[in-house]
């Protein structure tokens, strides 16, 4: 044995009696000596229990209750549909429509078990194995990282030295070109100041000659010698006159003619918030994921894919805080909350159970709202042509996407968007387009649209998209180049909300009939899950929990409101 210790015979016990057992029973997780053994085989709800002698029993080191932890009975059946062991309450509850039950004491008998522990053994190593290769991946990540940080910091100084070593021979171009322009005006206006230091000394010749014209000097050489004179002011006279028109005369000043694209750089430095944007770019590391858990998982969910065995149960109904108001969305978050978004008005955060948490501050008129990671939603505004990304978090709007067209529903994978667009506010209008975009706003695919309403409700993933098509009673699955998949209209009414569940079926809200029906992946065959006979009134929108097989249903103004278990066969 693994303990030393003596087990004590457990009815013994209850007895104040103790007695070494030498019997262990598992269904009852408790040693049993001989005279209680011999009991216990008798009596009619434990003859059989699978008991072993005492020296073969290896205690666990966490003993396994074979009691229901909610319902407190004894695990006797197995849902198939669930895979998973259920007592007598949790059939008549929350398994009733589901099929071929079995005894778990037949389930038990027909198990490998040793054949399990080495399978389990098997993927607790490969797991391991994979998780010590993420340690070491994430390590060099690091170590990565920090280099990639230096070279941020080294090309963010380069840029700057950059920018210094343009502006410094801007610098020294203008400065030559202001000193050869200064030299140039400083000559014109020495020579044009020796010019008329020459026009002066004339003058000044002239007014000295004048002057010797005194008596005993004839009348006609008085005549003649002023005649001379008067000639040459004429002459300097003519001269002073044409300066008016001489840009020489003219006073001149340097001045500085700015480049107009100088302003407009300024202007646009004094928005410029940083040089870049330092972002955190995620790819799948380079390891093999391919363990057999995986493997596994893949097999069952072939197995379990098969929607001709799925069915849906209304678990309960939800009152919420809400006033009665038109909805245009809802979301199930990862943490299990609830976002319900009114037709161009609040966005709305609720728990699970209808309670409103808040409205959270996010200014216009929304419509469409979709997850980004845990503390982040996108959400479509239609009137201002726009996708605001908000971190719930530190509830604020980190990011304004400003589109060419009137947006509606949207949908987020693989880090970018599918947003539905229209050129009008007008769902008849035939120019519409579903467009992926990154989360920078920037195109990276168009689908056209030719449907008779806007595929007001999608979801993207998986390299496709679905859309529902209201008027024209229709879904349609098409791949990222526009290519149609498959388009399904078999009883159709008024198909509204969609989502997929973890194997890629479709879970579609169709309204007028009052149903909620799913279509395989390949969009070859449906079935109805829930029907107004199970008192659901007018579904419109339907969200799953994340990775799992339950959700919410919900009407067009939130009257109805239920969730729901989805069980897959």
């Amino acid at each position: 044995m693994a303990s030393s210790k003596p087990i004590p015979c457990g009815p013994c016990q209850e007895g104040k009696v103790n007695t070494k057992a030498e019997y262990w029973c598992y269904n009852c997780d408790e040693g049993l000596c001989s005279t209680c053994s011999g009991h216990h085989k008798r009596v009619r709800g434990t003859r059989d229990h699978k008991t072993t002698d005492i020296k073969s029993f290896k205690p666990s080191i966490q003993a396994i209750k074979t009691e229901c932890n909610k319902h407190g009975q004894q695990l006797n059946l197995y849902c198939p549909s669930h895979l998973m062991p259920c007592c007598d309450e949790c059939i008549s509850t929350n398994h009733i429509k589901c099929t071929e039950i079995k005894s778990l004491v037949g389930v038990v008998e027909k198990t490998n078990t040793d054949q399990s522990k080495q399978s389990l053994e098997k993927q607790i190593k490969s797991i391991n194995h994979f998780l010590e290769k993420l340690v070491i991946n994430k390590s060099q990540n690091i170590t990565r990282s920090e280099r990639e940080y230096e070279s941020i910091q080294d090309f963010i100084v380069k840029i700057r030295k950059e920018i210094n070593s343009h502006l410094t021979r801007l610098e020294k171009k203008l400065c030559n070109e202001a000193e050869t322009i200064l030299n140039q005006v400083k000559s014109e206006a020495s020579h044009f100041i020796t010019e008329i230091k020459v026009k002066q000394k004339n003058l000044k010749k002239m007014q000295e000659h004048l002057h010797t014209f005194i008596p005993p000097t004839s009348k006609l050489q008085l005549f003649l010698g002023l005649h001379q004179i008067e000639q040459q002011v004429h002459q300097c006279q003519r001269y002073v006159d044409d300066l008016e028109d001489d840009n020489r005369a003219k006073e001149f000043n340097i001045k500085m003619k700015q480049n107009d694209e100088i302003s407009k750089i300024l202007r646009k430095s004094e928005s410029l918030e940083s040089l870049g944007e330092i972002m955190v770019v995620r790819k799948e590391p380079d390891l093999n994921r391919e363990t057999s858990v995986r493997r596994k998982a893949q097999v069952e969910s072939r197995k379990q894919s098969n929607i001709n065995n799925m069915t849906m149960n209304i678990e309960t109904k939800i009152k919420t805080d809400l006033e009665k108001v038109i909805y245009s969305d809802m979301i199930c978050l990862v943490d299990g909350r609830v976002i319900v978004v009114e037709e161009w008005g609040k966005v709305n955060l609720l728990t699970s159970d209808g309670t409103l948490l808040k409205q959270l501050p996010i200014p216009c008129e929304a419509w469409s709202v979709t997850q980004i990671n845990q503390n982040t939603i996108a959400v479509t505004y239609p009137a201002e042509k726009a996708i605001k990304i908000f971190n719930m978090e530190n509830e604020t709007v980190t990011k304004v996407i400003t589109l060419d067209k009137v947006c509606y529903g949207l949908s987020f994978s693989n880090n970018s968007l599918a947003v539905d667009l229209d050129d009008k506010d007008d769902e008849e209008d035939d120019d519409k387009e579903i467009r992926i975009i990154d989360m920078e706003g920037n195109t990276l695919k168009s689908i056209p649209v030719e449907i008779q309403s806007n595929p007001f409700h999608l979801v993207y993933g998986n390299d496709r998209v679905i859309y529902s098509d209201f008027g024209g009673k229709a879904v349609y699955c098409v791949d990222e180049t526009g290519k149609q998949i498959w388009q399904f209209t078999q009883d159709l009414t008024g198909p509204w909300g969609l989502c997929t569940d973890t194997y890629g079926n479709i879970i579609v809200a169709d309204y007028t009939s009052h149903r909620i029906i799913v279509i395989s992946k390949d969009g070859q065959n449906s079935k109805v899950l829930i029907t107004q006979k199970e008192g659901l009134v007018g579904p419109q929108y339907i969200c799953f929990k994340h990775n799992v097989s339950s959700g919410f249903i919900c009407d067009y103004t939130g009257t109805y409101w239920a969730k729901f278990h989805l069980s897959s066969g």
